[in-house]
């Protein structure tokens, strides 16, 4: 890739695994500034490349750094003050001829604000907003789904898409600033209200005495399909390697669902969309999120929230 001096910052979850894929793509000789609040990632990180990684001690060194700068940070008070920190922001340098692509998944609000601020600040610089879908295993293969706030036509969206596809296989232009982000809160919208109806669809059948591997096996080629079933699958030992599987450890918290499926009731009460199922949804992942037997856990843990029968195999065993 032609750009000589990249920077990334936030190494969580998602962050981690993306800005790796993005180092492997460097050129000989380019670097990668990268920059997270936890010192323990920035350091395992550096052992990844070290001729290619240059830890940063705050967001300004990044972006004082760097060309072009992804963020992935958790919430939008965390871009706030990546963006606009009055001490160690990104803003707090010089950021003209620079592209800043937010990947966060955050308010519309924020992002606007965040996007003022730079053409504010630069007549030169460009702000994009480009959230991700695919998780963590997504992340890891490179194989995310990226919802780019601009349009086809833009001209550097074919930089754009350059750089985007060393870290996933799908880069969608939505259409102009924001709508990366509308687009985003209405996948996991729809994405979480999946997860608690295969949640609930796969428990009445293990109730009633049938193996979830197999209801699994028939949803795949029915109507009932979807990427959820056939890759998240809620319940234990039906996807090997979803989470669900490690005890629902990794994958994307149940506490961040419900805060993308709050912004997308938002969104919806903003724009005067009709929802029948978004306040039922919310409460499922509020509580979800405030349960010690759930929170920091995959969001597919809604399956225990439920009563779900976690020990399934056993107890079909029994029956037999």
């Amino acid at each position: 890739m032609s750009p000589r001096e990249l920077g990334f910052i936030g190494l969580g979850v998602m962050g981690y695994p993306m800005a790796l894929n993005l180092l492997k793509k460097l050129d000989e000789g380019a670097r990668l500034h990268v920059y997270d609040v936890d010192e323990r990632a920035l350091k395992k990180f550096e052992q990844e490349a070290p001729t290619k990684v240059h830890v940063c001690a705050n967001a300004r060194e990044v972006a004082k750094s760097s060309t072009i700068l992804f963020t992935i940070v958790p919430e939008g008070r965390h871009v706030r003050s990546v963006y606009l920190d009055e001490r160690a922001g990104v803003l707090t340098t010089s950021i003209d001829d620079k592209i800043l692509v937010d990947c966060s998944t955050i308010d519309t609000a924020t992002s606007m604000d965040v996007g003022e601020a730079v053409r504010q600040n630069s007549k030169t610089a460009a702000f994009y907003d480009a959230p991700v879908s695919g998780g963590s295993l997504g992340a890891a293969a490179g194989t995310l789904t990226f919802m780019l706030g601009c349009a086809e036509d833009d001209p550097k969206f074919t930089l754009l898409n350059e750089l985007l596809s060393a870290m996933g296989s799908s880069i969608f232009p939505c259409g102009g600033f924001s709508l990366g982000l509308t687009a985003k809160l209405c996948n996991n919208y729809c994405s979480g209200l999946i997860a608690i109806a295969t949640a609930e669809a796969m428990n009445i059948g293990i109730k009633s005495g049938m193996n979830p591997a197999l209801l699994a096996k028939v949803f795949a080629t029915s109507t009932a399909q979807s990427t959820i079933n056939d890759k998240w699958n809620p319940v234990p030992g039906v996807c090997p390697n979803a989470p669900a599987s490690k005890g629902y450890h990794g994958g994307f918290k149940v506490q961040l669902m419900k805060k993308d499926f709050a912004l997308a009731v938002e969104a919806a009460d903003r724009v005067g969309a009709q929802l029948e199922l978004g306040v039922s949804g919310l409460k499922v992942y509020q509580e979800a999120s405030e349960d010690d037997r759930c929170r920091d856990l995959d969001s597919r843990v809604v399956f225990r929230y439920i009563g779900g029968e976690e020990d399934w195999e056993a107890k079909l065993t029994t029956r037999q």
